[in-house]
């Protein structure tokens, strides 16, 4: 194969991270970029240097020899462009969430597997130095039976507006956006037992808290620039996730809420020893009768674009040498029917059963 040619469906801000990636990578050519927004994908080819500007991702398919595309897209559009580029023989790598909903996620993988095409899910915590760590720990049996585990994304005054907060685009609010990232990240480490049921808790008693200055956080590149905008979804969201393996994790995550500083965190217990991602990564066990903490020597690579650059360069190579896909569907779908089911216990009261 001679350079595999890119095409980029959604040129909104998450676009860049892909796009910068794809530039890194001397056997990449993206040679097509798609958006709604004709003024914003002109704007996007331009600095780019992307050849074919389409406003109609059916058209850019039709019309343009592709071997993948990224879609970066509003939610509610993660299913049809990726079913559609699928369907026209096109590798897909499809940000997260996979889709709105678990229905919509194996109607994809669905197509995925009649295609005979990759459909890789962006589960871009994967690609993390420390999040491979904490899993090479966990398979060596250094924590022993990992039974319970708490993880979080939570922000203080971080709701993106635009489409982020409008539950017809996205599907939900700081749950599916970010919760997705941490829920995905302990299913991964832990090598992915299945979940079997979940309880959830979802809250909506602050809102958007535009009046309060952002200081830098991450804003939806349709924003209004009034401050004004739709927002039904939930401020934050707790949830119970029990698995097949008997371990039991604790889920909270939030875009508003009074916190005295956001983060982002995974800890996990086991039978020989704790372990915990964030600030650093640090195991808590016994030796000689003693309780001790120690730290691996080590500085993760990490950075917000590095994570992405590896993320595109998995996907190139898969494309062109058919490597196992780190991120699969199946990975996707599974994460979906988790998210459906906080979001059900959230209305009904009750706990769900995952099947």
């Amino acid at each position: 194969m001679d350079k595999v040619k890119i095409g980029i469906i959604g040129t909104g801000s998450i676009s860049n991270v892909h796009i910068q990636g794809y530039k890194k990578l001397p056997n990449v050519e993206i040679v097509a970029a798609c958006d709604i927004n004709e003024e914003r994908v002109k704007a996007a080819a331009e600095k780019y240097d992307i050849p074919n500007v389409f406003t109609d991702y059916n058209e850019m398919l039709n019309s343009v020899e592709l071997d993948g595309v990224s879609v970066c897209t509003w939610n509610n559009a993660h299913a049809p462009a990726s079913i559609a580029a699928l369907k026209a023989g096109v590798n897909v790598l499809c940000e997260k969430p996979m889709a709105m909903n678990a229905e919509e996620a194996e109607e994809m993988l669905k197509v995925a597997e009649e295609s005979g095409k990759l459909l890789m899910i962006g589960f871009v915590k994967r690609f993390e130095e420390k999040t491979a760590a904490v899993k090479r720990f966990i398979e060596r049996g250094e924590l022993g039976e990992v039974y319970y585990g708490k993880i979080g994304y939570t922000r203080r005054r971080g709701n993106p507006g635009g489409w982020f907060s409008n539950k017809e685009l996205s599907g939900g609010g700081p749950l599916i956006d970010l919760g997705v990232h941490v829920i995905d990240q302990v299913r991964y480490v832990m090598g992915k037992p299945k979940a079997v049921s979940a309880y959830g808790a979802t809250f909506d008693k602050i809102a958007s808290r535009t009046d309060i200055d952002p200081t830098g956080e991450y804003v939806a590149a349709d924003h209004s620039k009034s401050g004004e905008f739709i927002n039904n979804v939930e401020d934050s969201a707790i949830g119970v996730i029990k698995f097949d393996n008997g371990a039991t994790i604790f889920i909270e995550t939030s875009w508003v809420q009074h916190v005295k500083e956001g983060q982002t965190y995974l800890e996990l217990y086991g039978s020989h020893a704790g372990i915990s991602l964030e600030p650093k990564l640090q195991i808590a066990g016994d030796k000689d009768e003693f309780m001790v903490n120690w730290e691996p020597v080590f500085t993760p690579n990490d950075g917000f674009g590095i994570i992405f650059d590896r993320e595109t360069a998995h996907f190139v190579e898969c494309i062109q040498k058919g490597i196992p896909c780190r991120c699969p569907a199946e990975d996707g779908l599974e994460v979906m029917k988790i998210l459906d089911a906080i979001y059900k216990s959230a209305e009904t009261g009750k706990e769900i059963d995952i099947k």
